[in-house]
């Protein structure tokens, strides 16, 4: 007889860039909604096909704010957020919040953001050239490309920049013994910073999203001063994380695993934003195979035929619906001319991505640099080689060497 399976215990094993777990293809087919224990945690039902996460995030029977708050369940193999965090708020609160800066995030907005970002990009691929043929893509190019950019939106001063992107990798830790100490640690420093630089701006204002945001907390009266200051360090940690991770990591898929991909960008930029499309729902950003953020149900409710109580924690894994054979037809197969493509990669409904068009433009941008001015560039070091930070939200590089004909 066979040896018997064992239990499934949340986060998965096997979860990589290249792809989520193994097991969720067989979840997805047979136990779609399945209850599982987490890692120092309590047990969460988990919801694995495409159609039934996408229901989710937008249904108001699973509370983000209910995951979040004083007493809430402890779910291991995810990130702590605190309550007035926007990603811990629901319904109208969350809209409050969301009103303040998303009109900078709109469309229109962000094409006029573009000449920068290609400016900075073009600034950085040139200090990669004059280093003569090698460099460490995430420390060189895929980390400042989206700190410069949200630093600059936000009004950060450049030179506070990679001190903020140290304590933000640490926030963005995942609380795999409920304990949590790094995020809590990297959540104190970056609340301090985040203060004193209130405080500047306070005195000296400025031409910038938190001089704004200082002026509806401080002549209107539309935010706390710990929603100010919550806000402030949200906004430039997920304006730079998830984009300088999903660069690096798409640009490894390319070069080692889709060279003729790449190889056709070089002779056809024009392909570059459909591609980017389905990198985005091919390259595996979450380390959790989800968001790493909780619900509660806050009432009996029924998901695929299962019973889902209220209190019931819920996790919702955007990287299998991803993958979901009844959306994405051979799904495992990296097709940039892909038809579609409604990947979840950047959520849906009320919490769905704010900066999802900016990180869309600095991924597009970043890929026309790179192979306008690299065509030829190739992964220095065998890829078992490359160094992972663990356990963090997102699967994250410590560094990508690479090496190009100077």
């Amino acid at each position: 007889m066979p040896e018997p399976r064992p239990a499934d215990v949340f986060p998965l094993p096997g979860s990589s860039y290249r792809g989520p777990a193994p097991r969720y293809r067989e979840l997805r087919e047979r136990e779609p909604v399945v209850k599982v224990p987490t890692e120092g945690g309590a047990d969460a039902w988990l919801l694995t096909r495409y159609e039934d996460v996408r229901a989710a995030q937008a249904d108001p029977r699973l509370s983000r704010a209910a995951a979040c708050g004083p007493g809430s369940v402890r779910v291991g193999g995810t990130m702590h957020t605190t309550p007035e965090m926007i990603i811990s708020l629901d319904g109208d609160e969350h809209a409050r919040l969301r009103r303040l800066v998303a009109g900078a995030f709109t469309s229109r907005r962000v094409e006029l953001m573009r000449p920068r970002v290609q400016e900075v990009c073009e600034q950085l691929l040139d200090a990669m050239a004059a280093k003569g043929g090698s460099a460490d893509l995430v420390e060189d190019f895929a980390v400042p490309l989206p700190l410069t950019v949200i630093g600059e939106l936000l009004g950060v001063p450049p030179q506070d920049l990679r001190a903020f992107e140290k304590w933000a990798r640490a926030f963005a830790t995942v609380d795999e013994r409920a304990g949590g100490e790094a995020s809590l640690e990297g959540l104190a420093k970056l609340n301090t910073y985040i203060v004193g630089l209130i405080a500047e701006k306070r005195s000296s204002p400025a031409d910038d999203m938190l001089s704004q945001l200082i002026v509806a907390r401080d002549n209107e009266d539309r935010l706390s001063e710990q929603e100010l200051v919550t806000f402030g360090f949200t906004l430039i940690g997920a304006g730079f994380d998830t984009t300088a991770n999903q660069l690096a990591n798409s640009v490894l898929a390319l070069l080692v695993h889709h060279r003729d991909v790449w190889d056709r960008l070089v002779s056809d930029p024009g392909h570059i934003p459909a591609t980017v499309e389905e990198l985005l729902r091919y390259v595996n950003l979450f380390a959790t195979d989800t968001t790493g953020f909780p619900r509660v149900a806050v009432e009996d409710m029924e998901v695929a035929g299962a019973h889902i109580a209220a209190g019931d924690p819920v996790l919702l894994s955007l990287a299998s619906a991803n993958r979901d054979e009844r959306v994405f037809p051979d799904p495992d197969t990296f097709d940039p001319d892909r038809q579609r493509n409604q990947h979840l990669s950047f959520g849906h409904g009320i919490h769905h991505c704010l900066g999802k068009q900016l990180g869309r433009m600095e991924l597009v941008v970043a890929l026309e640099g790179l192979t306008r001015r690299f065509p030829d560039l190739r992964l220095a070091v065998p890829e078992d080689e490359l160094p992972w930070h663990r356990g963090e939200i997102n699967h994250t590089l410590s560094s990508l060497p690479v090496a190009w004909q100077a």
